[in-house]
């Protein structure tokens, strides 16, 4: 059997430790979450959130369809209109951590135990992050979170949610790509190897968690104008050549 060597991003994949982890989230994979607790039982239309890790506001924007207010950061400004602060979510500002129910993020898979530690202390219902289902593998992870803070809902999707490097894409439009290891560019839809699932930890939650998968959605929770028109270098051309 031969190795999957796609394009798409890998379960191993490693970001230097100053990147800026730049994988937008499509926006179905969000109003999947907010579906779900919806079902759970929160109250979303009256609650707010933090979503520390805006980007370009592929997550923010979907989750305003759901919550009563969205408050957005990043540590870059991206450019998105959005956007009401850059600043590190990490560092405490004295008195100025905005008053929320929720935080929601797809924080850099390396600080993603910072992330959650420091939104269970200013959020007063939870924190719910989106990161590859390893997160849940470890015995340093264990240790320093599940052990005495297990997640209330472990939410992994049956789908798998697209995720590529500095760029949000339609897996249903074909992109050209050079393919390194044959030497020529090749037309393909967008694809991936790696496993999401939202982690929801509760302020409240006691005892062991449950698990709620994501059943397929995609389809029916993406919406018109989700994803941004092709950058000119992914755009097949004749021949598939750039």
């Amino acid at each position: 059997m031969s190795a999957n060597t796609s394009a798409a991003v890998m379960q191993q994949r490693q970001e230097a430790r100053d990147s800026l982890d730049d994988f937008p989230t499509p926006p179905w994979a969000t109003r999947a979450l907010c579906e779900k607790l919806i079902g759970l039982g929160e109250p979303l239309s009256s609650q707010s959130a933090w979503e520390p890790c805006c980007n370009r506001g592929f997550m923010a924007t979907p989750a305003a369809e759901y919550l009563n207010e969205v408050y957005a950061t990043d540590v870059h400004d991206y450019g998105w209109s959005g956007q009401q602060a850059v600043r590190d979510f990490l560092i405490p500002w004295d008195g100025s951590d905005p008053v929320v129910d929720w935080v929601i993020a797809n924080p850099p898979f390396r600080l993603a135990l910072e992330f959650i530690q420091r939104g269970l202390q200013v959020a007063r219902a939870g924190v719910a992050v989106f990161v590859r289902t390893a997160f849940v593998e470890g015995l340093e992870r264990f240790n320093a979170l599940f052990r005495d803070t297990p997640e209330a809902v472990f939410m992994p999707f049956v789908e798998r949610v697209v995720l590529w490097k500095g760029v949000l894409l339609d897996p249903d439009v074909p992109v050209c790509r050079f393919n390194e290891k044959t030497g020529e560019h090749e037309i393909k839809k967008p694809s991936s190897a790696t496993s999401y699932c939202w982690l929801v930890f509760k302020r409240d939650h006691l005892g062991r968690g449950v698990v709620d998968r994501i059943g397929p959605c995609r389809k029916a929770l993406t919406r018109p104008g989700d994803y941004p028109p092709l950058p000119d270098h992914l755009i097949p051309r004749q021949g598939g050549l750039l």
